[in-house]
């Protein structure tokens, strides 16, 4: 509980938030570079309309502030292990279609996926010190799906890279509320609880 906390305890909740607040703004400064070139490399419109990703929790959340920090880290997580699988599966296609001729391309999308891997890190760190132990990984990510066509690989890249931007966003959020002292205790709010 926060109010139990130790002031070393508090300190590095708030380094650990502050390091993924830098974090997470990296990550999206270059996901929005990515996403110019992603357009421009896969000859897509900018603007084109991209369903839903499957497997990737939506960024956006009703009632995001009766959310308990718990609540935020296991869903920041849970994301972005989602984003690490279909990241990956993205590079994998990107050397299959382009080779050589996107490697540009590649690279690019081989720091974002580093930089969601550390982040995924991070966020595990913060639920440890939370003496919570993340969930484990069984199950997360996308779910299975049928072959998509090039188009449709295409199209889904766009809407992944996206919904990461959104969700760095979130994160930075997210992170930020769990930095702030309670009222009266000088410590974050309480992870366990709705603040």
């Amino acid at each position: 509980m926060a109010g139990a906390d130790s002031p070393s305890t508090a300190l590095r909740r708030r380094d650990l938030c502050t390091r993924g607040i830098r974090l997470v703004g990296k990550m999206r400064s270059d996901v929005i570079d990515l996403l110019d070139t992603y357009v421009e490399r896969q000859g897509l419109d900018a603007s084109a309309s991209v369903a839903a990703v499957e497997g990737v929790p939506p960024a956006a959340v009703e009632r995001w502030d009766e959310q308990t920090g718990t609540q935020r880290l296991l869903e920041n997580l849970a994301a972005y292990r989602a984003f690490r699988a279909l990241l990956a599966q993205m590079l994998e296609e990107q050397r299959e279609q382009l080779g050589e001729a996107g490697a540009a391309l590649g690279r690019a999308l081989a720091a974002v996926l580093l930089q969601v891997s550390a982040f995924t890190y991070h966020l595990e760190e913060l639920l440890r010190l939370e003496s919570r132990s993340p969930p484990s990984e069984e199950g997360d990510g996308p779910p299975p799906r049928p072959p998509l066509s090039l188009f449709e690989q295409k199209l889904r890249g766009l809407g992944v890279l996206r919904e990461l931007a959104q969700w760095a966003l979130r994160s930075a959020r997210d992170l930020r509320q769990l930095a702030k002292p309670s009222p009266g205790t000088g410590s974050a709010p309480g992870l366990a609880e709705s603040p």
